[in-house]
């Protein structure tokens, strides 16, 4: 704490679904520096994926599937991945309200619902005040034990008693990197409106849409209401798409080999296709005029939570010319966005007033996919100053746990920063909501389609 004489640091720690990943981060909230390994990731069979934990702290412990009862009754704990590498780093068996309340039935201020765990032959998880599961639970970003251990600050290269904050999910810690941000002087339509105008994006290889409360809103299709899940104090509604950087990823592969080898990036590319395809006095996004997708291709979490829908495509030509596969991307990402206004429709319905989104991860990257989101939705789009906002998300818990900042809300504002806000072309509005009106009718038809065959 001795600002004078050294510069401080906080570390934000990030697993992911390839990666683990760290950052170092000033005080103001610049990363200085980041490291990343990967993660490895099997697929036993269709739709079916498995990650080992040996590959997230130093190859010390497995991931088991499927376990034995001789397993179960020996296990003196089960965690969720974040308050397990909270619980390495420190000793302590606090467990987060984010990883509790989000995934595992945890209600706050009630606790543990005994009635659930009985109803579903588990009664030996209430044993000790449920200790196996989690007897103490604190808000994100508080102080866990001491500190560090010395055996984690040896592994680490740390010190002992270096602060660790309690743990987020990922997709949260994205969204503490940038739904705090100080907005003042962007013209924005959420200034001088509270955070709870705000929806964080964290789009990866699927997309969370995270938008908070003061008071307990009911989405249908939409996690939540989850009290103090990311934003201490604030209720959040978590909407989600299964596969977003994975379909485009998908898509883009069916286009790659078609395609000059420039030695750009495939979606730089392709966006430059398409702007060159694009009359000069007209947007690319016009181009999909004729080409629809619904883009449930591995299910639909939100808003109509139906893991069996599938992916559709209308328009599709026998040629594939380089203008054909390039139209299927941006059809692609229209989808994606279209998809997103859904949720959003769904979300406007149950009570939130959101005016402006707030975009990190991989896919905030590629400039078409945030100017048709922000076209499609009619809203203007955040995106920070800090590329990497998962790992400055983790960095603010851990500002918070030191006690440099008093509260997560003061340490989010602090360190999330406007990098860029890109605003909506007002000129396709029309043209967005007749395509969106075209995608609705694609899901009735799936439907239709699906009843039908269902007759005997």
């Amino acid at each position: 704490n001795c600002f004078g004489r050294f510069q401080v640091y906080y570390i934000g720690v990030d697993v992911g679904s390839s990666s683990a990943r760290a950052a170092l981060v000033t005080r103001d909230g610049m990363l200085r520096s980041t490291a990343e390994e990967p993660i490895s990731i099997w697929q036993p069979h269709s739709d079916h994926y498995v990650q080992s934990s040996s590959d997230i702290w130093e190859k010390c412990c497995t991931v088991v599937k499927n376990l034995k009862e001789s397993c179960w009754n020996k296990a003196a704990h089960f965690f969720d991945l974040p308050d397990f590498l909270s619980w390495k780093a420190t000793g302590s068996l606090t467990r987060s309200s984010c990883t509790l309340v989000c995934k595992w039935t945890y209600c706050l201020p009630e606790g543990w619902d005994a009635s659930f765990w009985t109803s579903i032959g588990l009664e030996d998880l209430l044993e000790n005040n449920f200790s196996k599961i989690g007897s103490v639970t604190c808000s994100p970003g508080s102080p866990l034990g001491d500190g560090l251990t010395q055996q984690a600050a040896e592994e680490l290269g740390l010190d002992p008693g270096t602060a660790v904050g309690a743990s987020l999910i990922d997709a949260h810690a994205g969204g503490l990197g940038v739904i705090g941000a100080d907005v003042r002087g962007f013209n924005l339509p959420c200034e001088d409106q509270p955070i709870t105008s705000r929806m964080a994006m964290i789009c990866g290889t699927s997309t969370c849409h995270m938008a908070i409360s003061k008071q307990p809103l009911f989405v249908p299709g939409v996690w939540g209401p989850c009290l103090s899940a990311m934003v201490p104090d604030l209720w959040l509604n978590e909407g989600g798409q299964s596969a977003t950087g994975k379909l485009v990823s998908l898509m883009s592969g069916c286009v790659g080999s078609q395609f000059p080898f420039t030695g750009q990036n495939i979606y730089s590319y392709l966006n430059s296709h398409l702007s060159l395809m694009a009359d000069s006095c007209s947007a690319v996004d016009l181009l999909g005029s004729s080409l629809h997708m619904w883009p449930d291709f591995h299910g639909n979490r939100s808003p109509l939570a139906d893991p069996t829908l599938k992916g559709m495509v209308s328009g599709l030509p026998l040629s594939q010319t380089s203008d054909d596969l390039a139209l299927l991307y941006l059809a692609t990402v229209q989808a994606l966005a279209l998809g997103t206004f859904h949720i959003l429709e769904a979300m406007k319905e149950a009570g939130h007033d959101i005016r402006t989104l707030f975009l990190c991860g991989g896919l905030s990257k590629n400039s078409l996919f945030v100017q048709v989101h922000a076209n499609a939705t009619g809203l203007p789009v955040v995106l920070p100053d800090q590329v990497e906002a998962v790992l400055l998300g983790a960095a603010v818990l851990g500002a918070c746990a030191s006690g440099d900042y008093k509260t997560i809300q003061e340490a989010m504002e602090k360190m999330a920063k406007v990098g860029k806000v890109v605003q909506p072309d007002r000129e396709l509005q029309s043209f967005y909501e007749r395509k969106y009106k075209v995608f609705l009718r694609l899901f009735a038809h799936q439907r239709e389609y699906q009843a039908l065959m269902n007759q005997r």
